[in-house]
């Protein structure tokens, strides 16, 4: 099992533009062959201090995946490309980190 979370920072903003065109691709990733989770998120108000500073213009995605080769087949499948498209001038920056059991 690979689990994946995507940081997706966004412009000033453009959180709730980004997130409209994330949910409405939410169904067809989870649909994919090997996707196990596939969840948006955003940071939560805890007063916990351990927890990083609060981001107003992030979107963490957490992902599952049976496999690598199913986390490519993720990356390469068409609805992804068009998702890309689509948020193209709302997105600033992303970041992947990518994990395995230990």
């Amino acid at each position: 099992m690979i689990h994946v979370i995507a940081t997706i920072e966004v412009h000033d903003g453009k959180r709730d533009a980004f997130l409209s065109e994330l949910h409405a691709n939410v169904d067809n990733v989870l649909a994919e062959d090997g996707c196990l989770a596939y969840g948006p998120t955003i940071d939560a108000t805890t007063g916990i201090g351990a927890q990083i500073p609060l981001r107003d213009n992030a979107v963490t995605v957490v992902e599952q995946w049976e496999s690598l080769d199913a986390l490519h087949a993720h990356l390469a499948a068409p609805h992804m490309t068009t998702y890309r498209e689509a948020v193209k001038d709302i997105v600033k920056g992303v970041t992947l980190q990518i994990l395995e059991p230990a």
